[in-house]
């Protein structure tokens, strides 16, 4: 019942009911109960699911224990009970809440019948030999074992249990069990008294990686925060290895920036259709100061008012929050937009924010009172990405409609139309100068503009997709963030590459330059495998020349550097 799409691809899960009519949707439930008669009589479901051999005599499942966590696994992101009337998302059926799934779908039907699993709509969906009709769609099953969890708890007559205390996260932290290797290019050639042919690889045993989602520049260009599932680092790029990470984050981080003094730094998450959190953290120490909650669906995206005093919150509940920067206190909720809201970005003044919106539209709201002022409309497509000029004179948005619009935020007239990268543009950032607008591109692209014209500067091929993108405030670095779990840095005057990042739980990370040169955590740095031609190399000599952290400090100033000497 999900389907990962867009900038959230692997990141956030997405209903394929929202893609499809509201006539079709009902039609994925009610035809199947109807071409079976009476309900249980279909050859097509009966004894398809086996029960699994040892759970007969263990206790029966309950709501709140087992089967609650298996359908917000799987279900609940479209079908809960705000959207139950979203008939085209929900089919008019909600699977949050025991009293919703009792109650039935919308349109009167039934979904279980206690005691008889058979006979129930929601056991017949998850092991109907139709694909498609079976939940979830266009996906592999959910494993027997859940889909017998889910018999059971409807044989046993849907019993509630004892609800969990909610918890901020594990009491320690996750650990890998299990690695796949990561090869990382480089330009190096190999030692000549090797002989070999090619260039060096390293390879890591780092893998699967999650995307990279969030980046952003310190005000002073001295600290890079990046954000994944479950993880936000904060990087110090004068000695380029992370300052500080931390698991206390709720979910998938879709967004990071720092406040303007650079005390901050402020992290978007949640669970979907579940709660969206923003985090504060000390940008220095890592410590958590506040947490501000209320949004019922992840925070996709934030923005500090230039002077820091108000903190802007977009959210998939398809609201907008204001809050104050230094209590953390709501000031007003913005309720303008009908679908999710992707981005928010605040005026150079601070007296207005434009968002961006999946009912393909964005935003003008006064700051102060929370009324939107000004609709930018005449999209065809949704809109995810919004960003303003530091003149406050120009808006630039994007989306799925790939083009790239330019506003007049006080009149709400399209002034330009420039070219996109022909796919959903994730992201967009103007440097402090307001001379360089970034697009992180789904086409695994990030692309510069002239921030005032549109004209397209340069591009570069980064990855699969691009879902993040950040400039420094001179201009003269641009950071994204990718679907190959790689954070890199470039130089924007050629799109030079100049350093790969990675981060991951127990304080391991890895910092490689182009040229070979690398930095890691001690316990990684023995893990390592060099490579050239297909032949793994254990040369003492690579590790002596290639472990050069000052190296990587001047290619995070964007220096260049010379071939390594053997």
């Amino acid at each position: 019942m999900e389907l990962t799409r867009n900038r959230w691809t692997n990141v956030r899960g997405r209903c394929l009911l929202a893609l499809m009519g509201a006539g079709a949707v009902a039609g994925l439930f009610l035809p199947l109960a109807a071409a079976q008669g009476p309900a249980g009589s279909s050859s097509e479901t009966k004894g398809t699911a086996p029960q699994v051999k040892g759970l007969a005599a263990d206790p029966s499942p309950t709501w709140w224990q087992d089967v609650r966590p298996i359908l917000r696994r799987n279900c609940t992101v479209c079908h809960n009970e705000r959207r139950r009337e979203e008939v085209d998302i929900s089919a008019g059926i909600a699977l949050d809440q025991l009293a919703s799934i009792r109650q039935g779908a919308r349109q009167g039907q039934p979904l279980v019948t206690p005691g008889q699993p058979e006979k129930s709509l929601l056991y017949q969906c998850l092991v109907t030999t139709d694909v498609k009709k079976r939940m979830p769609l266009e996906a592999d099953p959910l494993p027997q074992q859940e889909i017998e969890t889910i018999r059971r708890w409807i044989a046993a007559g849907l019993p509630e249990g004892e609800r969990r205390t909610e918890t901020e996260g594990p009491a320690s932290p996750l650990r890998v069990v299990r690695t796949l290797p990561v090869s990382l290019p480089t330009r190096a050639s190999p030692p000549p008294s090797l002989k070999l042919s090619g260039t060096l690889q390293v390879s890591a045993p780092i893998g699967p990686l999650p995307p990279v989602a969030a980046v952003a520049f310190s005000a002073d260009g001295q600290l890079l925060a990046t954000g994944c599932y479950g993880l936000v680092t904060v990087w110090d790029l004068g000695r380029v290895q992370p300052l500080w990470s931390s698991t206390h984050v709720l979910g998938m981080i879709h967004d990071v920036k720092f406040s303007p003094d650079g005390q901050l730094v402020a992290v978007a998450g949640g669970q979907p259709a579940g709660r969206g959190e923003v985090r504060l953290f000390d940008a220095r120490s890592g410590q958590l100061r506040r947490t501000l909650t209320g949004h019922r669906d992840a925070v996709s995206a934030v923005a500090f008012s230039p002077d820091g005093r108000l903190l802007a919150s977009a959210s998939f509940d398809k609201t907008v929050r204001l809050w104050d920067g230094s209590t953390g206190q709501l000031r007003h909720s913005f309720n303008g937009h009908s679908d999710f809201v992707y981005a928010v970005a605040f005026s150079p003044d601070g007296q207005w924010y434009v968002t961006a919106s999946k009912d393909r539209t964005g935003r003008i709201v006064d700051a102060a009172t929370g009324q939107g002022r000004l609709t930018l409309s005449g999209m065809n497509n949704e809109v995810m990405a919004a960003a303003v000029q530091p003149s406050g004179q120009l808006v630039a948005t994007s989306g799925l409609e790939t083009a790239i619009s330019w506003w007049d935020p006080r009149t709400a007239e399209r002034k330009n139309r420039t070219g996109g990268p022909g796919v959903a543009v994730h992201e967009l950032t103007f440097d402090g100068a307001g001379k360089i607008l970034a697009a992180a591109g789904g086409d695994g692209t990030v692309r510069l503009y002239n921030g005032s014209n549109g004209a397209l500067l340069r591009s570069v091929r980064v990855a699969d997709a691009v879902f993040a993108v950040a400039l420094d405030a001179s201009g003269q670095r641009v950071a994204t963030g990718s679907s190959d779990g790689l954070v890199r840095l470039w130089s924007t005057a050629d799109l030079r590459p100049l350093l790969t990042l990675w981060s991951g739980r127990d304080n391991l990370w890895l910092a490689l330059t182009p040229e070979g040169y690398f930095a890691a955590a001690a316990p990684l740095t023995g893990r390592l495998q060099w490579s050239a031609a297909g032949r793994n190399l254990d040369d003492p000599k690579l590790l002596r020349t290639l472990l050069n952290p000052e190296a990587l400090s001047k290619a995070a100033r964007g220096e260049k550097l010379p071939a390594p000497k053997w």
